[in-house]
């Protein structure tokens, strides 16, 4: 059977940051791949709490070892009354720009899986299963016209604290929901790196038979 065509041929270029930079697939994939990137510079708009349940939504849809799904998220929109709180856990160079965002979400993971029985087992996958649910978070985030970032510069303990985190759940992440910004909405430090960045040849992460690399 032929596999479908679709948009992003070799030799194809993602046109984000609007040509500013590009990126070019090595192989056929979806130009949402490309297009997809982590900006730091957002813009004032707020997002309402069903754009961002939509977003969440298309993380609850990730898949995970056994149905498990692991992950948990505790989220706060600008302006309501968690947002010092939640600003206030990011590290100095995250709040510099994050307080532009219109959500900040924490994202969670449970260190067990819970039979139906009710018996609960250590899981091995908890992180990795709560990292694909955040891949599908950014996709869906760009694909509504939203970006998000995700930090892990953050004071892991006071969030545990903050949010009441049972030591049943890791904290992993904390993600920047906004609109996208120019540049001039950054501090000067951080302009240059405002730009979709690059992924090495996909020869230096695929081996066939026997582990290659480093």
């Amino acid at each position: 059977m032929n596999a479908p065509a679709v948009p992003g041929l070799p030799g194809a270029t993602s046109n984000n940051m609007g040509g500013a930079r590009s990126r070019r697939s090595e192989f056929p994939v979806s130009l949402q791949f490309l297009d997809r990137w982590s900006p730091r510079a957002f813009t004032d708009e707020p997002i309402s709490e069903p754009d961002l349940m939509g977003i969440l939504e298309a993380a609850r849809w990730a898949p995970s070892n056994s149905n498990a799904q692991p992950w948990r998220f505790a989220y706060s929109m600008r302006g309501d009354t968690f947002w010092p709180q939640y600003l206030g856990l990011l590290n100095d160079n995250n709040r510099r720009w994050a307080d532009k965002a219109a959500a900040l979400v924490v994202i969670l993971s449970s260190r067990f899986i819970v039979a139906p029985n009710g018996e609960a087992s250590v899981s091995r996958t908890h992180s990795f299963d709560a990292g694909c649910a955040w891949g599908y978070l950014a996709l869906q985030a760009h694909l509504s016209g939203w970006a998000a970032h995700c930090m892990a510069g953050f004071d892991m303990e006071r969030t545990r604290g903050a949010l009441g985190v049972p030591p049943a759940f890791v904290v992993e992440a904390i993600v920047a929901v906004g609109r996208q910004g120019t540049i001039d909405k950054l501090p000067l430090n951080l302009r240059a790196r405002e730009l979709p960045s690059q992924r090495r040849p996909l020869q230096d992460s695929v081996s066939a038979g026997r582990f290659r690399g480093t």
